[in-house]
C-alpha cells in the first residue's frame, strides 16, 4: 500500500486496546485510511492500554517532538513478585512474602521514586544495545544491564492498596516525564522494600495535551469508521507556543531558512496566515537574536 496524498495528514489519538502491539494499531491505521506512511509516539507494551498518539502522512514528522511531553499513567503494582520483564508478561524470577509490609512503608518507598531521579530502564525494552534492542538480547539468553538515566517522576501516588496473600496490589497514579519506565517504577519500590514486584495492569490517561477525551473510535471495531485526523495546526497550537508569520516569512519557512527573530520555546510552531502548520522552530544557539528550523512541515 503506497502513501495516499489524498489522506490529509494529521493527528489521531487512539484508545489502545490492552493485547495489540503498537505496531499493530499503526497497521489498523493504514487499512482504514488506506494509506502507508503512519507511525506513533511513545510505544505502549501489548498488556498497556490507553493513548497512543498516531501520525498520518506528514504529522508522522511530528511525532518526535510530540512524544517529548509529559505523560499521565493508571497502574496497578503487584508487591512480593519479581518477572524478568517487571510486568504480567514475563516469567517469575522470585517470590517473597509481602504480606507484613504496611501501607505507610509502601508510600514512604512510592515517595523515594518521585522528583529528577536516575531510573535504570527495564531490561526487556526497547532501548538500542550495541546496535540491538535490548530486549532481542534478552531473549537470546544474554544478560543486559542498562545504564541510569535521569528522568522526573512528578506524581506517583497510591490509590488503592490490597493484600491477597502473601502479595499486596497497589493501584497508583504515575505523572512522569518521557523515557520514565513505569514497569521500572514497580520493581523499584518492590526492589527498596525488599520483597521485588511488577506492574500487572497499565493505562495512559494522556501524553501532554492530548487525553483519552480526544481519542477517535474503537479503530478495532468491526464496524469501525474511518478515522478523521486532527489538523496539524491544531495539534500543534494544543502542544507547542505559537507563532503567526508574515508572507515573508512563510516563504523562508518553506526552504527552511533561519529567521530573524527568536522564537518563545525549543519547540515552537509556525502558522501561515492561511492556518497551515508550516514547520517547528527553535532558538539558534549558534546565532543570537535567531531561530532555526526543527521540522519543516509544509
Amino acid at each position: 500500500m503506497k502513501a495516499n496524498p489524498n489522506v490529509p495528514s494529521g493527528i489521531l489519538v487512539v484508545n489502545k486496546p490492552a493485547g495489540p502491539t503498537s505496531h499493530q494499531v499503526v497497521g489498523r491505521v493504514r487499512r482504514l485510511l488506506g494509506t502507508r506512511k503512519v507511525g506513533h509516539a511513545g510505544t505502549l507494551d501489548p498488556m498497556a492500554s490507553g493513548v497512543l498518539v498516531v501520525g498520518v502522512n506528514r504529522a508522522t514528522r511530528l511525532l518526535g517532538h510530540l512524544a517529548l511531553h509529559d505523560k499521565d499513567y493508571i497502574a496497578t503494582m503487584r508487591l512480593g513478585v519479581s518477572t524478568v520483564t517487571d510486568d504480567a508478561e514475563g516469567d517469575v524470577t522470585a517470590t517473597t512474602d509481602a504480606s507484613a509490609i504496611d501501607d505507610e512503608a509502601i508510600r514512604a518507598a512510592m515517595s523515594r521514586q518521585v522528583g529528577e531521579i536516575q531510573q535504570v530502564p527495564t531490561a526487556v525494552s526497547a532501548i538500542k544495545v550495541d546496535g540491538q534492542r535490548a530486549y532481542a538480547k534478552v531473549r537470546a539468553g544474554e544478560d543486559v544491564v542498562l545504564q541510569p538515566r535521569a528522568v522526573t517522576v512528578s506524581l506517583f501516588e497510591a490509590t488503592d492498596i490490597r493484600r491477597q496473600g502473601e502479595v499486596v496490589d497497589v493501584d497508583v497514579e504515575v505523572t512522569c516525564s518521557s523515557g520514565t519506565y513505569v514497569r521500572a517504577l514497580a520493581r523499584d519500590v518492590g526492589t527498596d522494600l525488599g520483597v521485588g514486584g511488577h506492574l500487572t495492569a497499565l493505562r495512559r490517561t494522556r501524553v501532554g495535551p492530548l487525553a483519552l477525551t480526544a481519542a477517535c473510535a474503537d479503530i478495532f471495531a468491526e464496524d469501525a469508521v474511518t478515522p478523521t485526523p486532527i489538523t496539524m495546526a491544531e495539534a500543534a497550537a494544543l502542544s507547542f507556543p505559537v507563532v503567526h508569520v508574515t508572507a515573508d516569512q512563510e516563504a523562508a519557512i518553506r526552504v527552511g531558512r533561519r529567521l530573524n527573530f527568536t522564537v518563545p520555546s525549543k519547540a515552537t510552531a509556525m502558522i501561515a496566515g492561511t492556518g497551515e502548520l508550516l514547520a517547528l522552530y527553535c532558538p539558534d544557539d549558534e546565532k543570537d537574536g535567531q531561530s532555526r528550523a526543527l521540522c519543516v512541515l509544509a
